[in-house]
């Protein structure tokens, strides 16, 4: 199956009635002279190129297994049921998580056929720049590669969707995690206006780095290679090695909370910096000023946001009084203890870890999106995943799978087990219904947030409620989440 673009014709494959092409640039890769530049359009290209593979991910830990990174990392991947330019469909663009570090438009569950096919959609996935390449505050260096890698993708939308069938006027972003972070990110950036009219925002991490903060960690990590951290010092050093120096000042950033503050205590090297340019202000600042009150929102987070960092890091049933007390300490932005007299140690540590991190980001920016005129979907996701005995809960990434729908591959058989239940398959089908119908009307099947607070319960047996984390609301309802900045005291780096 062959496709013409602008920058020349692709060949796809029919795969369960769904025409997918892999592999497709959308930038040149950022390599050699354009390592730490802004994205470049792809060059065209002459005769019919093969799109039939997905393109190497870009350099991180091989935590996902997806393969040595080659250079062309900037690729993007179409899956389309009708790939006619009359058919218009409503487009639906993925922007994966991983910490901005880690992840892959390659990632088994991230496949979408199943969407696109039930749907009626085209789905488009891509690979962005991560960590050092993507994220680090470097001078002589754009700030946000990244998510201006993001920009460049959705503009290859805007110029090349038709030819796929997808409709370019009704684009919807959606992304879980640090993908998630990137879709409230672009929601505040000058240089995305215009290009996507819906937005899902799942589960987005509240970490913000102000320039000061962003360069601090940027320049540790460069000395660790005996290097400054700047464009010009780093490129020509094995992106490789920079994967591997930023991964051991991750296993050592406790040791700089003095420093750094509260992503130290989470280890937390790499986020979206708000630079003043690129990202001029915090995503809750722009939406309470406006910026959404033409795009469509529908924003969520699992209940059990924590659990699954709980688990691998072995604290799972193990927590102290006294880990609590820190925790509550460091992160609180109220009394946990009033507010949950119940709650153990346990508890109250991924509560409150939970709440700062994932869940009142998430609700904030529905809240802030509201208070600029514009309109906004809440949902919470409480199915408890089957996986490993039940002991996750309804954790962070669940909604990944259930999205998509693809219940057994990669991670997902971690998550809900290697057989999926009647109850599993029938949550993923209302997931993906709510998901696809919120792309093509903008309204997901349930009232808008507002002064009632209406949300959507997933679970086995479905609700519509008033916002179930009501006691974790009032104790946050007064914070603002503003960008992480360096130690007052911190002296500068030599």
């Amino acid at each position: 199956m062959e496709v013409r673009l602008p920058g020349g014709a692709v060949r796809g494959s029919l795969e369960s009635g769904v025409a997918v092409f892999r592999g497709i640039p959308y930038a040149e890769p950022p390599v050699g002279a354009l390592r730490f530049a802004a994205p470049r359009p792809a060059a065209r290209w002459e005769g019919v190129r093969p799109a039939l593979s997905y393109g190497p991910p870009p350099p991180q830990p091989d935590a996902l297994g997806l393969g040595p990174a080659g250079d062309d990392w900037l690729t993007v991947n179409v899956w389309s049921p009708a790939p006619d330019p009359a058919a218009r469909l409503p487009v639906m663009v993925w922007i994966y998580g991983g910490a901005y570090v880690i992840g892959g438009s390659s990632q088994p569950e991230l496949d979408g056929t199943r969407l696109a096919r039930d749907g009626g959609v085209v789905v488009v996935t891509f690979n962005y720049r991560l960590g050092m390449e993507g994220f680090a505050q470097l001078a002589g260096a754009p700030a946000n590669r990244g998510l201006l890698d993001q920009v460049a993708a959705l503009e290859w939308v805007r110029d090349n969707i038709a030819a796929f069938g997808g409709d370019p006027a009704e684009v919807t972003l959606f992304g879980q995690s640090a993908g998630g972070g990137s879709v409230a990110a672009l929601l505040a950036m000058p240089r995305a206006a215009g290009l996507f009219r819906r937005a899902v925002v799942q589960s987005m991490p509240g970490t913000f780095f102000a320039p000061d903060l962003a360069a601090d960690i940027a320049s540790t990590c460069a000395a660790e290679i005996g290097s400054r951290a700047t464009a010009g010092d780093l490129a020509t050093v094995d992106p490789a090695l920079l994967v591997l120096a930023a991964d051991t000042v991750s296993d050592t950033m406790a040791d700089q909370a003095g420093r750094w503050g509260l992503p130290a205590h989470r280890s937390i090297l790499f986020a979206p910096v708000v630079d003043g340019d690129v990202l001029p202000v915090t995503p809750w600042q722009a939406l309470t000023a406006g910026a959404g009150r033409d795009v469509d929102l529908l924003a969520g987070h699992t209940r059990d946001e924590h659990r699954l960092f709980t688990v691998f890091t072995g604290y799972l049933g193990q927590v102290t009084t006294d880990q609590a007390e820190t925790a509550l300490r460091l992160f609180g932005a109220g009394d946990y203890r009033a507010a949950y007299p119940e709650a153990g140690a346990d508890q109250l540590y991924e509560l409150v870890h939970e709440d700062w991190l994932f869940r009142m980001p998430t609700l904030h920016l529905a809240e802030a999106q509201l208070a600029g005129g514009g309109r906004a979907h809440v949902y919470e996701l409480t199915w408890p995943a089957p996986g490993m005995g039940g002991a996750l809960g309804a954790c962070h990434g669940l909604d990944v799978p259930l999205v998509f729908g693809n219940l057994t591959s990669g991670q997902p058989a971690m998550l809900i087990g290697e057989r999926p239940t009647r109850a599993a398959t029938d949550l993923s089908k209302r997931m993906r219904t709510a998901w696809t119908t919120f792309a093509t009307t903008g309204d997901p099947g349930w009232p808008p947030y507002d002064n009632r607070r209406l949300t959507q319960v997933f679970d086995t047996s479905p609700a519509v409620t008033p916002y179930p984390e009501e006691r974790s609301r009032l104790i946050w309802r007064d914070h603002s989440f503003v960008p992480l900045a360096l130690h007052p005291a911190a002296a500068p780096r030599p």
